[in-house]
């Protein structure tokens, strides 16, 4: 029997475990390099967050170690924490900024704590070497994220921090360079998927006056990036997957969220390895792939990419054309077309104009809900099938895609249902997962804000920034930290998931500050 998200038509169902971009080399990851150590490590929990030992850095060269574990682990008295304490040296946490400053004061004083450099990489450790300084997003992820980047260069730019979001643009074309695609974060655990492309919207704010003149500079780079979201396009039927690439019945071709790796996700592997066993009907590779997809979407996770959506185990990303994802390539395409005017490549504008034009059209036809009056996810097989509204509905909005009358009926739907207290609702669904109900994040509130005020909804846009920055601010005053994500419901922190609320952080930080020297101007 066929579950719906393991169908006849996907070209690498019996994919390789590792098929990173055949043109690159990918470091080693922790379960490569510590086999049946790392294993036991994540599955009795010697530490709470299984983010912590794949992020540890050995002592000495890992093949030593993995000898000593096999000559050590059967002898009388042998303790699993002891041995892990004594070979690995286990990440820290970052320094507090010190007495209680005003906000804005305070995120100015946060960048410095948040920038880390790390341009030579030792054996056996997951971090990536990076040519940049960088900012991380604060707490457990100690480097450089994608998607989270964007929204903390917002910060950076309007703190006058130019000089760290250029650092940031380097690093991610150099990753683009180094392995074809750019990485969920720069751990080579994470070498086998990507995140929301934001790298030309990096471009684009680095670039504000000629946005076109900084596209053409980074031609290579936008195109490469294009190349590995469309890997696979030339060889597929109506009906076929390959990879992050989809076709519609109909042979129209859209892009889905997408994982080379078909095991359990070594930051998560206890919690992957339970919920594949909780699954039901489904082989424990399809669910971990699911898993995987459902990290490489950034919302990690929600009961928008569930079958049923009380139960992860229903998880089913890869058989979902997701509207954000498609509407963010239809932005890059339209960047190569400029980019590519720019430089004289007229053959190339044209044809990635057409590109551009040709997804724009299926966002305003095949995404639009129009008995719901929303845009939503598309099940790429399965028309039918009513995806929930969601934030991320928002991103045609943000890029200019939707018409005028959707823009309308999505404002209209933000008031009914997703405008909460204290901003935007990432989704209405209450699942128990951090990218549900009631939580708020900073990424969608600015794109949510920045959309509809393209649009003409400026008070509607005014109010979600206003709600959002005003409950971020009371939370600061009564904690002294600046949080990953919020309750919109109420003044605390955000909470669910697979691990505790971090704070530090990134992309509050940067959007925040934007609203406040934007939007939320005096």
């Amino acid at each position: 029997m066929t579950s719906r998200s393991q169908r006849p038509g996907d070209l690498l169902a019996t994919a390789p475990v590792h098929a990173v971009a055949p043109a690159h080399t990918a470091a080693a990851t922790p379960h490569e390099l510590y086999g049946e150590l790392f294993v036991a490590v994540q599955m009795t929990r010697v530490f709470g967050d299984g983010k912590s030992f794949v992020d540890a850095r050995p002592k000495t060269v890992p093949s030593l170690i993995r000898a000593r574990f096999e000559a050590e682990r059967r002898l009388p008295g042998f303790s699993l924490s002891d041995f892990v304490h004594a070979h690995f040296e286990l990440p820290g946490h970052d320094a507090a900024v010190g007495p209680r400053l005003g906000i804005r004061e305070h995120i100015r004083a946060l960048w410095p704590l948040l920038v880390r450099e790390h341009a030579q990489a030792q054996e056996g450790e997951s971090l990536l070497a990076l040519p940049r300084p960088y900012v991380v997003p604060g707490g457990r992820f100690r480097e450089l994220y994608y998607w989270d980047s964007y929204f903390t260069m917002l910060g950076l730019v309007a703190d006058g921090r130019r000089d760290l979001a250029e650092h940031m643009l380097a690093n991610f074309a150099h990753l683009i360079a180094t392995h074809g695609f750019i990485p969920n974060s720069s751990r080579s655990y994470m070498l086998s998927r990507s995140q929301p492309p934001f790298f030309f919207r990096m471009v684009e704010l680095l670039h504000a006056d000629d946005p076109a003149a900084g596209f053409a500079a980074h031609l290579q780079s936008l195109q490469a990036e294009h190349a590995f979201w469309m890997a696979g396009e030339a060889t597929l039927a109506p009906g076929q997957a390959h990879r992050r690439v989809v076709s519609t019945p109909e042979g129209a071709l859209l892009n889905r969220y997408w994982d080379d790796r078909c095991t359990p996700r070594e930051e998560s592997w206890r919690e992957d390895v339970l919920t594949a066993e909780a699954a039901k009907g489904r082989t424990p590779t399809e669910v971990w792939r699911d898993l995987r997809a459902g990290a490489e979407s950034g919302w990690d996770f929600s009961g928008r990419w569930c079958a049923d959506p009380a139960d992860i185990a229903t998880i089913e990303t890869t058989a979902l054309a997701p509207v954000d994802l498609n509407a963010l390539l239809a932005g890059l395409e339209n960047a190569i077309a400029l980019g590519a005017a720019r430089s004289g490549d007229t053959a190339t504008a044209s044809d990635f104009e057409a590109r551009a034009a040709a997804r724009r059209l299926l966002l305003q036809t095949r995404f639009w809900r129009a008995d719901a009056g929303h845009f939503s996810d598309l099940n790429w097989r399965d028309a039918t099938d009513p995806r929930p509204l969601t934030a991320a509905a928002l991103v045609p909005l943000y890029l200019g895609i939707a018409t005028q009358a959707q823009a309308d009926a999505m404002a209209a739907q933000v008031q009914r249902h997703l405008l909460g207290t204290n901003g935007l609702l990432t989704t209405a669904l209450t699942t128990g997962q951090q990218w549900d109900a009631p939580n708020g994040w900073a990424p969608l509130q600015w794109m949510a804000a920045q959309g509809l005020l393209r649009y003409g909804h400026t008070a509607l846009a005014r109010d979600i920034a206003a709600r959002w920055c005003a409950s971020v601010h009371r939370v600061y005053l009564a904690t002294g930290r600046l949080l990953e994500k919020y309750d919109v419901a109420e003044d605390k922190p955000g909470g669910g998931g697979e691990y505790e609320t971090q704070d530090g952080f990134g992309w509050t930080n940067g959007v925040f500050a934007a609203f406040k020297d934007g939007l939320l101007r005096p």
